[in-house]
Order: C-alpha cells, then sequence, then structure tokens
C-alpha cells in the first residue's frame, strides 16, 4: 500500500502537466501508466500522425517546442518531447500499471490495478484520456464476413493493404486522415460516412483554422457561427453532391454543444472531388466477401477499417451519476465535488475551441491550486 498526496492516472500528456505542476508545488505524486513509456498513446497511433494543431498552441506547461520541431508536430518527435519533459522534471511513473477500479474509504481514495497492488490517496487525478478504450460498433452478419475487420486502433501503415480493396467506416479526424495515406499510397479506398460531418481545413491562406477558431470563439455566438458557416462555405464547397452532408450549425456551435470536434481536412476532401476516394453511406451488413451499405448497393473489400472512434468509459471505474457527468459520460466540471469531491479529470474538456492540448495547460492550473487549497484546509 502506497500513500501519496496524489495520485494520477495516465501518463500521456494531461498526466506529465498534472506532475509537472505538482513538482514545482513540491506536493508528492505517483503516476500509474497501462503502458510501458509516457505517452503510450501517442506511441501507438499510425505512422503518418502528426498534431493537427499548431505547436505553439500545443505545447505543456514551462515546456515551450523548440525550433526544431515542426508547426505540425509529427506523433515521434512529439514522444521525444514528452520523455524530455518528464527526465528535466524527475517524473518517473509506475509502468504496467492498468486501473481497474477506483473507490472511496474514508478520506482517502483507493486505486486498484490488474496487477493486485493497490494506492491510495487523498486526491486522484484522472488523466487516461477520452480516446483510452476503442468502439467498435458490430454489424449484422459480420461473423460471415471472410475478409479482415480492425480498428482504426490498429492500423499503422498502408503496407499491408497494397493491392486490397479496402473500406474505411467514419468520417471522423481519424477515418479521414487513414482513408487518405491510404489513396496517397495507390490503395483502392473507400469511406462509409453514416451521417451529417463538420469539415474544415487545416489551414486557410496559411492561416491555422485553430488560431482562427479562437478568435471567433471571442465573439458572441451568434456571430462567430454565422462567421462559421461563410468560412465552411468558401473552404469546403458543395460537398452533399460528392455524399457527404454538411450539419446546418457550424463547426464551433458543434463542438460547444456536443463536444465533437471538426474533421480537419488533410487532402482528404481533393480526393472525394476527383473521385478516386468513392464514399457511401452506412453499413446495413455484411455477407461473406462483401458489404450491403443502406442504400441498398453490396460492394466486395477485403479489409474493413473501423474509425469508430474511442471512448473515456470512466464508467469502468466509477459510478457515474448524472449531475456530475453528461450524455457522454464526461465529467461536467474538471474539479470533482459531492461523492466525488477529492477526484480532478484533466483532458476531458472536450466542449472549448483551441484543442485538446491547449485545454490541457489552461486546466491543469486550476486543479493543481484546488488540491493545494485542500492540503492546506487538510493540515
Amino acid at each position: 500500500m502506497t500513500s501519496p498526496s496524489v495520485i494520477i492516472i495516465g501518463a500521456g500528456p494531461a498526466g506529465l502537466a498534472s506532475a509537472g505542476q505538482l513538482r514545482e508545488k513540491g506536493i508528492s505524486f505517483i503516476i500509474l501508466e497501462k503502458g510501458q513509456g509516457v505517452a503510450q498513446c501517442w506511441r501507438d497511433h499510425y505512422d503518418r500522425l502528426h498534431l493537427h494543431t499548431v505547436k505553439e498552441l500545443s505545447h505543456l506547461p514551462g515546456e515551450d517546442f523548440s525550433d526544431d520541431y515542426d508547426r505540425y508536430v509529427h506523433k515521434t518527435d512529439l514522444v521525444r518531447y514528452y520523455e524530455e519533459y518528464a527526465t528535466k522534471r524527475d517524473i518517473k511513473p509506475l509502468f504496467g500499471k492498468t486501473v481497474v477500479d477506483i473507490e472511496k474509504t474514508g478520506e482517502q481514495w483507493q486505486v486498484m490495478c490488474e496487477d493486485g497492488s493497490n494506492y491510495q490517496a487523498p486526491a486522484v487525478i484522472i488523466s487516461a484520456g477520452m480516446n483510452r478504450v476503442p468502439f467498435r460498433p458490430h454489424y449484422q452478419n459480420e461473423e460471415d464476413f471472410t475478409g479482415e475487420i480492425l480498428h482504426s486502433h490498429d492500423y499503422q501503415n498502408p503496407a499491408p493493404y497494397k493491392g486490397k480493396r479496402v473500406l474505411v467506416v467514419g468520417m471522423g479526424n481519424s477515418g479521414a486522415e487513414i482513408a487518405l495515406d491510404l489513396c496517397e499510397h495507390g490503395v483502392e479506398t473507400a469511406i462509409s460516412v453514416r451521417g451529417p460531418v463538420n469539415i474544415v481545413p487545416r489551414e486557410v491562406l496559411g492561416n491555422p483554422t485553430q488560431v482562427t477558431a479562437l478568435k471567433i470563439g471571442k465573439l458572441p455566438h451568434w456571430l462567430g457561427d454565422a462567421l462559421g458557416l461563410v468560412v465552411r462555405k468558401f473552404t469546403v464547397g458543395d460537398l452533399p453532391k460528392y455524399g457527404i452532408e454538411l450539419p446546418a450549425i457550424s463547426p464551433a456551435k458543434q463542438l460547444r454543444e456536443t463536444g465533437q470536434t471538426p474533421v480537419i481536412d488533410l487532402g482528404t476532401l481533393d480526393y472525394i472531388r476527383s473521385g478516386e476516394l468513392k464514399v457511401l453511406p452506412g453499413i446495413e451488413e455484411y455477407t461473406i466477401n462483401s458489404i450491403v451499405f443502406s442504400n441498398g448497393e453490396e460492394q466486395r473489400f477485403d479489409t474493413v477499417i473501423l474509425a469508430t472512434g474511442f471512448r473515456a468509459s470512466l464508467n469502468e471505474w466509477l459510478h457515474l451519476d448524472n449531475e456530475h457527468f453528461d450524455q457522454r459520460q464526461l465529467p461536467r466540471k474538471p474539479i470533482g465535488s459531492g461523492p466525488y469531491e477529492g477526484l480532478y479529470f484533466l483532458g476531458y474538456n472536450n466542449y472549448a475551441p483551441g484543442g485538446g492540448l491547449g485545454i490541457i495547460r489552461q486546466d491543469v492550473f486550476p486543479i493543481v491550486e484546488a488540491i493545494e487549497e485542500r492540503m492546506a484546509v487538510g493540515n
């Protein structure tokens, strides 16, 4: 039984940001990480992945990216940055620690791990990420399909799919970029898009969309949303004729009300417009070697890549009530209260503009300040 002042769950960017600030305050902590290195999730992502946000707005507290990093940092360089951040601050996570349960006993929170180890502290920062558990839907008769079905979590690069027909299911950021990756390497690819999708270019006339979104976000919502729709019209154009419906609401309003991030286009739309990437509707069912779509069309595919997203799945650790958690089972506030007092949630605010990494940097300060104040009262 180990009893630090704070237990941090997850050694990704949120966990490292938390540890860095706790170190500055002289507050003892341990980090429990299920992987074998910091930022394990980033290590596991597909090979071509870069940040969609600019490095100036994506760094951890107190550690800007140096000039040798690209504007949109590649995942390998990002992992190097996180490793250096941990080394400089003497942050040494406990690796191979898969959390299975969190419960409160008296004034202490107990964190139980799969290997039987048990840790307790008066404060726990949950920073395991929005993308902790791959979400894998199941379709009618998929057990009859003789091709390969995998989640985007298991996709690395186009090499295994040369000479095959591939269907990417879902047009979030991962689905759009994986489809682009396949098309750029000559793999015959289609993408299944079930509903409306908000899409924005990564840059407009050399200006990062992220920076523009932050500026628009300072305007009254009615004005910012109207401008967002105008910008979308002139940058994305008429997509319904290619099989992609656009939501009636702006990207900013969608993010604000649903927590759903718009797709950042890196070139996927060019392949859709050229006809090289065919857009198909949602899946109805599988056959032995083909897929039937909701419009009745049937096509043969060798491989299906389910870019169907991830879940935070905090319900695997905690009982979640409706007062403190929203319809997506995400915490309504980063600082827990009521039955969740002593719990802190960093990296789960998906409703604000600026990108997840920028929001982590914004939210970590009030979290650590609240922990510091709570410890002072307890003493």
